[in-house]
């Protein structure tokens, strides 16, 4: 008889602070080995959920919880608050929120001293670990100076350094890019073979898995279940042709464009145009520069040297809660002023925020914190728009939509940027792809020069989007 890790019957969850249920009459069972993923729209209570099965909801907030839930068959709320946390690790989605020092050593160490491991045991397990995901060479790197992905695998190894028999990830993907993703799933596949580790994954980036989930539990907007099945029965996402609405006028020109900081040389000599209408791929390694290329076009980061010509540019950064100013979403999406109150009840209808539009935008779902600063730059209507990983958190329906609404924005005469490690929605929108690696400009290319060279992919750490013989077919 196979082992139950967690089993919840009817379980039902709710925030006092509102009028409908989070999570609604979930029941299911998860066994010692199986590989999990949970699906669904953004804001329907994936992580909810998540955090129901660590115990980190309800001891650490005032949620009701009606229904039962067992942990390794014992009553969930027999244990005593922390007491789980070394069996069932977890991996959360902004990583910042669960780091507590400044170096990766330091931080591996703190998590050890948690577990009460002897200092003279501490030095192997760090080896072992900072191997094992690659890390070495970070051991000593302050977490902050990190890139987003960075952040993610250190996060993981912190994870794993408690040697647990459950490891929990929310969206442990969403910042890597499409080389170093496939090879933390085909690691993550090693090591739950080698340690029959119990894994449950919040996800959308589902494609990027291929088969390594055997089961997926998909849930609605209501927070329901509405299905359980083998997970190769899903299908992928197929986005609709586009036609360019490139123009022949410039709308943004930069030259020579360097930033160091701290003596160290961050982007070197960057010069490109983009035209009125293009829609452009921001695209590289994880830590090659990207983010950093973002914040020094909208003037973030202070340039080192360089020029660059716009009309003005708006930027939605990848952790989006950075621009919120006001205490609910309709008013964030407001706060500009430049669009009429029609424009703003469109925005919040195609980007499903109908259902939010009175919450504070920091209490929403991380997939919905990026639709908000999404729809509050679209409001702004600046003529170039900077996105930082804008599919991050997404659903499929969701991305339809964001895919109409970036179209829609280049016909109407602006350009738009995309840092983005989702191939499939970057060939399927972009114009052109600025190629970045190791704070170098490797040039811009046109998009259908890039899908179908694979030397230049791997030498990105990109992989191919599914369906690039359809793509070069449309481009012949």
């Amino acid at each position: 008889m196979r082992e139950s890790v967690f089993t919840l019957e009817s379980v039902s969850f709710r925030f006092p602070d509102d009028s409908e249920k989070t999570l609604d009459n979930i029941s299911f069972s998860i066994f010692r080995g199986e590989r999990v993923v949970i699906s669904g729209p953004s804001g329907c209570g994936k992580s909810t959920l998540l955090y129901l099965l660590n115990r980190l909801y309800p001891v650490n907030c005032d949620g009701m919880v009606s229904g039962n839930i067992f942990i390794f068959s014992k009553p969930a709320e027999l244990y005593a608050p922390g007491e789980i946390n070394h069996r069932i690790a977890t991996v959360f989605q902004d990583p910042d929120s669960q780091f507590c020092m400044p170096t990766v050593e330091e931080e591996l160490a703190f998590t050890l001293e948690n577990l009460h491991v002897p200092f003279a045991g501490m030095e192997t397990r760090m080896v072992e670990i900072l191997e094992l995901t690659g890390l070495a060479d970070l051991r000593h790197a302050n977490i902050q100076s990190l890139s987003g992905g960075m952040k993610q695998r250190v996060a993981t190894a912190c994870a794993l350094i408690m040697k647990p028999e459950v490891l929990l990830l929310d969206e442990p993907i969403s910042h890597l890019d499409p080389f170093t993703a496939k090879e933390f799933i085909s690691w993550l596949d090693e090591l739950q073979r080698q340690f029959d580790l119990t894994i449950v994954v919040v996800e959308h980036r589902l494609d990027a898995w291929e088969t390594f989930f055997q089961r997926e539990i998909s849930m609605d907007g209501n927070g329901e279940i509405i299905a359980d099945q083998d997970f190769s029965a899903r299908r992928p996402i197929l986005f609709p042709e586009r036609v360019s609405a490139m123009s022949g006028e410039t709308a943004i020109s930069v030259t020579d464009l360097s930033v160091k900081l701290k003596e160290k040389m961050l982007l070197n000599s960057f010069s490109f145009k983009a035209k009125r209408g293009e829609i452009v791929a921001i695209a590289g390694p994880n830590g090659s520069g990207k983010s950093t290329l973002a914040k020094a076009l909208c003037g973030i980061h202070k340039k080192s040297s360089g020029r660059i010509q716009s009309d003005g540019i708006g930027y939605v950064p990848q952790s989006p809660e950075y621009l919120f100013l006001t205490q609910s979403v309709k008013d964030e999406l407001a706060f500009s002023g430049l669009a009429s109150r029609e424009e703003l009840t469109e925005l919040m209808e195609r980007l499903g925020m109908d259902g939010i539009k009175e919450a504070h935008p920091f209490s929403v779902s991380h997939g919905q914190k990026r639709r908000v600063a999404i729809g509050a730059m679209l409001a702004d209507k600046r003529p170039v728009l900077l996105m930082d990983e804008p599919t991050s958190g997404q659903d499929e329906a969701a991305l339809y939509e964001l895919f109409d609404l970036i179209d829609g924005r280049a016909r109407d005469g602006s350009t738009v940027f995309i840092i983005t490690h989702d191939m499939e929605f970057a060939a399927s929108i972009a114009d052109s792809v600025l190629l970045i690696k190791d704070g170098q400009l490797t040039g811009k290319f046109a998009a259908r020069d890039v899908w179908q060279n694979e030397q230049l992919l791997a030498e990105h750490h990109l992989l191919p989007p599914k369906g690039v013989a359809k793509l070069a077919e449309s481009f012949a």
